[in-house]
């Protein structure tokens, strides 16, 4: 995390906050890497299934952090003592980009409320802008909220969705999923939401003139549904 510690003594440790799913080698790169490749992005059937492929690997990652009950369960030739979830997350993510990231989370957690917002940017200034405008929830009090977007390039987007669900009730425990992130980003959504995790699959090298991440991977919308006018 070198690139979020420009000075280690003004930034505050972040290591139990932010994780970096393709850090260590698993599959994971694999599935990232085929999201960021030319040839491969022609194929949007394959691309959407990797954002879905990303989702439920960090889904998986989350569920170690939620809270558990014992139960016995029958079984057909006795009793067998196990875990279960004792409530399911609620699962937001941003429109139309974040849907087949959302539904790998949905995959796993397959008995999650959604929660859903249509965030964009509006560009043609010196300075990008962030407008929200449709919100759809269940209430947030107390439950666990899983936010995914695949691009955390800016943060904006991000941080307003989530404090425009505030207003469904506060969570008790708050994950902040992106496929891939610039640094600038991480130190926006961290600061701007310090109760949050985040999870990431990779931290970029940085925004470009137009705010984009470099080298990111495109339009993961365009490249999911369709370009658009």
């Amino acid at each position: 995390m070198d690139a979020l510690n420009p000075t280690p003594e003004a930034t505050p440790d972040l290591s139990n906050r932010v994780h970096i799913v393709c850090a260590e080698p698993s599959i994971a790169n694999h599935f990232l890497a085929e999201l960021r490749d030319v040839d491969v992005q022609r194929d949007s059937l394959r691309f959407r299934r990797n954002l879905q492929r990303l989702g439920e690997i960090i889904a998986y990652r989350i569920s170690s952090l939620l809270s558990y009950t014992d139960k016995a369960v029958q079984t057909p030739l006795g009793t067998a003592s196990s875990q279960q979830l004792r409530d399911f997350p609620v699962l937001a993510t941003v429109l139309r980009a974040g849907l087949p990231f959302h539904q790998g989370f949905l995959n796993y957690f397959d008995q999650s409320p959604s929660a859903f917002a249509a965030a964009y940017r509006i560009e043609g200034t010196s300075q990008v802008q962030v407008q929200v405008d449709y919100l759809a929830a269940p209430s947030l009090d107390e439950r666990v909220l899983i936010l995914a977007d695949p691009m955390l390039a800016t943060g904006k987007s991000l941080v307003l969705t989530y404090r425009a669900m505030l207003r469904f009730g506060t969570p008790r425990q708050v994950h902040i999923a992106a496929v891939i992130a610039s640094p600038e980003g991480v130190a926006y959504v961290t600061r701007e939401i310090p109760e949050a995790t985040l999870w990431v699959a990779a931290v970029d090298e940085g925004l470009n003139a137009q705010a984009y991440i470099m080298p990111g991977l495109g339009d993961a919308g365009d490249l999911s549904y369709g370009s658009k006018l």
